[in-house]
């Protein structure tokens, strides 16, 4: 008897382990793993379009999962150029916990310094746990996850990133007001053949394309001239000084110390504004399906505007104003701002900014104000804006007060992001 009474105890006792709670995921999880992400790039100093490339398989991989379990969301991956089909399992007893892991998963795989998101999901996994997730479901979760990460790898792979090493080393041009590397790294061409890979949702025989620079002269009355010399005589406000350093976003910046060149720690472009869709999406409270097809909208649109823009900029490889001014107006001028390693034309700020901007907008509407506090950890003071809108008009400026950009370059990275932004949100507006 006492032994029947005590097999029914563990019975009891083990059921009693195996039962999952029920364990509520908000959108704001989204952002443990954007944020362990973008320290993961820092420290691999990735360049800007690779580290869209690496938010927007991850995000996608997550959003694969949460569009299977939720029809509601707008699964407008499906419109990507290539997109692969899916395999619908049954439904998952978590799928935020899942999409979760699948994004950890391509992350790992993806990015260089892959072994610390291993890390990372382990402990993730390890606290979920501890709160009352059931091994079973870890367990399901996690081959779910695999699963949509091998083949969301294979979606990656077939972009062509892997064959751009194939081509040749980049050799500037030789010829009058073509961009070369500038000190004080004197860094190679960063990605020169990154708009020969596979974009999301770009036909390559529709693109509206910006116009042409203004063509380089040394002649003082010429409109490259007065470019240049704007940017020379920029005000240097303590506020404008400010704007720049606080959209600098340069992850090639070095400390010129005499001797020695020290590496300074700074986000790119798109993991600032994937930290912005953050601060919006908890200001919004958004559930966690939500957020995240707001931040694989965001990720996605702005790997394109990447495409787009570094398809220009290897196009017109135009010179810097910081090679160009040293020549024509002040040999010892040097920018507030470090020049980023490749050619002018447009401003890549401006494109992924404005079109950023767009795809928020048409999310949280045209007046959604918010305190910026993305760089807060990397000691940059907050910032507040009135609008997404606005935000983007500052960091286009930001280029221009920083002496890296000309005038003309930031209108044309402005009407870049606005065309791409137009596009994506069509995109998105399409019923599928």
């Amino acid at each position: 008897m006492k032994k029947i009474i005590l097999f029914l105890s563990f019975l009891i006792f083990w059921a009693c382990q195996s039962e999952s709670k029920k364990i509520s995921f908000s959108g704001t999880e989204i952002d443990k793993v954007i944020q362990e992400m973008t320290e993961m790039m820092i420290h691999d100093v990735s360049n800007p379009p690779l580290a869209m490339r690496f938010f927007s398989y991850a995000c996608l991989a997550g959003y694969q999962v949460m569009t299977e379990s939720d029809t509601s969301l707008n699964a407008f991956q499906h419109q990507f150029n290539a997109y692969p089909a899916f395999t619908k399992d049954k439904p998952l007893e978590a799928p935020e916990f899942t999409a979760i892991l699948a994004m950890m998963e391509v992350s790992q795989k993806m990015q260089p310094s892959g072994a610390r998101m291993k890390e990372f999901e382990k402990r993730y996994i390890d606290s979920c746990r501890r709160v009352g997730l059931s091994d079973q479901i870890i367990e399901a979760s996690t081959q779910k996850a695999q699963a949509i990460a091998k083949r969301m790898l294979a979606y990656a792979k077939a972009d062509g990133y892997n064959k751009l090493s194939n081509f040749p080393r980049y050799t500037p041009k030789k010829t009058p007001g073509s961009w070369y590397s500038t000190p004080p790294g004197y860094f190679p061409a960063v990605e020169p053949y990154f708009y020969r890979i596979r974009s999301f949702s770009l036909d390559t025989n529709k693109i509206e394309e910006i116009p042409a620079p203004a063509p380089y002269s040394e002649s003082n009355s010429s409109t490259f001239y007065q470019l240049s010399k704007a940017v020379y005589q920029a005000d240097k406000s303590e506020e404008n000084l400010k704007i720049a350093a606080f959209w600098d976003c340069n992850p090639f910046a070095l400390n010129d110390q005499g001797h020695l060149l020290i590496g300074m720690k700074k986000i790119s472009p798109g993991a600032h504004w994937m930290g912005i869709a953050g601060i919006a999406s908890a200001q919004k409270k958004e559930n966690f399906g939500k957020s995240l097809e707001i931040r694989t909208a965001l990720a996605t649109g702005l790997m394109d505007g990447f495409w787009l823009c570094w398809r220009e900029k290897y196009h017109s490889h135009r010179i810097r104003p910081e090679t160009a001014i040293r020549k024509l107006i002040d040999p010892s001028w040097k920018p507030f701002l470090q020049t980023p390693p490749f050619p002018e034309y447009p401003s890549g700020h401006s494109t992924v900014s404005t079109t950023a901007a767009i795809i928020l907008t048409h999310y949280y509407g045209p007046n959604f104000a918010y305190t910026d506090t993305v760089e807060k950890r990397y000691g940059i003071d907050d910032r507040s804006f009135k609008s997404f809108e606005a935000a983007a008009e500052e960091a286009s400026i930001s280029r221009f007060y920083g002496g890296i950009h000309y005038m003309d370059g930031i209108k044309a990275g402005q009407t870049q992001g606005r065309i791409l932004g137009k596009h994506f949100i069509n995109l998105l507006q399409h019923e599928n």
